[in-house]
């Protein structure tokens, strides 16, 4: 069975430059390293059936309107961390892409009851030797 992906388009997918947060010496404060990815879930080319499993995600990167907002600031440079917003929102998708099987609710079969009643047996047996010995 082979996986279907869905790529991205670029176009879609809108990036906002800032400084990150945290230590990190002069640097942080005078570069604008850390990226704002934002993706239109609504409005995005991806099938309907990942569109509503995006929207219906309990997830606080999610806005009210649809949109998927992730920071990255992981890494020194604005390349690095929009590499990596970007492969964060396609892990997203492809976690959502993914269909799990149905369970189908089986019965236990009358061997296996049978041993399981057999051990109970056995056991209850073995604890009754345990008692005082009656004259």
């Amino acid at each position: 069975m082979t996986k279907t992906r869905y790529p991205l388009v670029e176009t879609e997918v809108e990036f906002t430059a800032m400084r990150a947060q945290g230590a990190g010496g002069q640097n942080v404060n005078k570069v604008s390293s850390a990226v704002h990815l934002r993706f239109a879930v609504a409005a995005s080319s991806l099938p309907d059936f990942i569109r509503e499993r995006l929207l219906a995600l309990p997830d606080q990167r999610l806005s009210k309107d649809g949109v998927l907002v992730i920071k990255a600031q992981q890494y020194r440079t604005q390349q690095q961390n929009r590499a990596d917003a970007l492969l964060r929102l396609q892990a997203l998708i492809d976690s959502v892409s993914h269909t799990p099987k149905t369970r189908r609710a089986t019965k236990p079969t009358y061997g296996s009851k049978q041993r399981r009643l057999e051990g109970k047996a056995n056991r209850s047996g073995v604890k009754a030797l345990r008692g005082k010995v009656g004259f």
